[in-house]
């Protein structure tokens, strides 16, 4: 069966270190072109500085990943869906909630696939969470995310703008796991957003979402030594969930239940060509939804100036 030839559109971290292996160990794609301003190119593949440029010398690609920041997916996803390519979007797949609804209508309106990429729930164990979870009534819940900005975004600038999205760029993973295993929606009450005074997006975050139940969430990139990435569950039937390793482990009630190794990168990809073959699109807007309404409720606390 022939490959999808793909193209890649910006070649940060997150495409260096996932989308390019996991597309050059795939049976289902061909990277075909990479667009990098800077001018990273990709083994095998024609480079562009210009997405533009790649989407009109490239008539045969099949589909792009945008992996640019959130800020320029919109008018990215636009062009290459008006260049008749499927579009798979990197989290968080645009800058606001109206952008993603107007490439959703635009991508239908094309007969076009198009794809959010939540990739912390292609995780087994985030899937063995949800299994368990059905039916089931939650009474507490607990997001503890804590990592180094300093070490998962060296020098980019970008996440501390306005659409940058600041802690909640990996908060958000956090949140895709919560809105997949959760047995009913999540809505935010109040939050608390710890804003540097050099910054406009947070750099820690308080959730507090609406009961019934104890229902929080604690964000932090100011977290010195290893990484914290764990959601707690617990149930009125007395069972207590928790997810561990960004959601790679799953124990109940204090019993190792489900752990693999971490292949998200490769379940996106394989996803994506299922829809691809079934021309259907996957568009998750409710992780995006809990973030943008943290931002609405959410009272800014001007917090020290942090420097790279």
């Amino acid at each position: 069966m022939a490959r999808h030839r793909i193209g890649v559109i910006g070649l940060g971290k997150i495409a260096q270190d996932q989308h390019l292996p996991v597309i050059a160990a795939s049976d289902a794609f061909e990277l075909a072109a990479v667009s990098s301003q800077r001018g990273l190119t990709a083994p095998g593949a024609m480079t562009f500085r210009d997405h533009a440029v790649l989407l009109r010398q490239t008539p045969d690609l099949a589909a792009v990943a945008i992996c640019t920041p959130p800020q320029v997916r919109h008018a990215i996803a636009r062009d290459a869906l008006a260049a008749g390519k499927h579009v798979m979007l990197e989290k968080p797949p645009t800058a606001t909630l109206a952008e993603l609804s107007d490439l959703t209508a635009e991508a239908a309106r094309r007969n076009l696939v198009l794809m959010t990429t939540w990739h912390s729930q292609y995780n087994a164990a985030v899937d063995a969470a949800q299994a368990i979870l059905a039916g089931e009534t939650v009474t507490c819940l607990f997001i503890d995310w804590k990592e180094d900005v300093r070490k998962w975004h060296p020098g980019q600038a970008w996440i501390w703008r306005a659409g940058g999205f600041g802690v909640f760029d990996p908060g958000i993973n956090a949140l895709s796991i919560a809105t997949k295993i959760l047995p009913r929606p999540l809505f935010v009450a109040s939050a608390e957003l710890l804003t540097p005074a050099n910054a406009e997006a947070p750099i820690a975050a308080t959730l507090a979402f609406a009961g019934p139940g104890d229902l929080r969430a604690e964000f932090d990139w100011r977290q010195t030594g290893g990484e914290v990435w764990e959601i707690t569950v617990t149930t009125a039937s007395g069972r207590t969930l928790k997810l561990s390793a960004g959601g790679s482990r799953l124990s109940v009630d204090g019993t190792p239940h489900t752990a693999a190794p971490s292949q998200e990168y490769t379940g996106i990809y394989r996803h994506f060509a299922e829809l691809l073959r079934t021309g259907r699109s996957h568009v998750d807007a409710r992780p995006f939804e809990l973030v943008a309404d943290a931002f609405l409720l959410g009272s800014r606390v001007p917090t020290a100036p942090f420097h790279d």
